[in-house]
């Protein structure tokens, strides 16, 4: 005759934490010059024209 071990419950999973950091002392993504969407190196003037034509409004071509 076998004795069946008692089930163990399952113990919940524990909830997030609440962060009250002060979020304006990190850096976005938007804190950046990347972020404002300016491009990194190049610097020779078909990079330049590209750039130029690429964020040119389209009622101005």
């Amino acid at each position: 005759m076998s004795i069946a071990p008692d089930a163990v419950p399952e113990q919940p999973e524990p909830k997030a934490a609440l962060v009250f950091d002060d979020p304006l002392d990190q850096q976005s993504s938007d804190d950046t010059d990347r972020g404002w969407g300016d491009r990194q190196g190049g610097g020779d003037s078909a990079a330049d024209l590209k750039r130029f034509l690429d964020e040119k409004p389209p009622h101005h071509i």
